[in-house]
């Protein structure tokens, strides 16, 4: 008995789902933040958060957010 056409296509694209998912989820473990600076003439250094100075620019980067960020009523902050 010939299968379905509709199931051919559902195995399609069920391949191509299972697919993405997992190069989503290889592309997101492998990804490691990083702080991105820019001088003048067009150059620029990418520093991750293993480095001093990139331990430094995320913090700095942190304080920033908090200090910019909108406080909602009845924090602390």
């Amino acid at each position: 008995m010939p299968t379905k056409p509709h199931r051919v296509l559902l195995d399609r694209v069920s391949g191509y789902a299972d697919e993405a998912a997992a190069y989503l989820r290889r592309r997101r473990h492998l990804r490691k933040p990083f702080a991105r600076t820019y001088y003048p003439g067009g150059r620029s250094l990418a520093f991750t958060d293993d480095t001093e100075a990139g331990k430094t620019l995320f913090e700095a980067a942190e304080r920033l957010i908090d200090v910019a960020s909108p406080k909602k009523p009845g924090s602390e902050k």
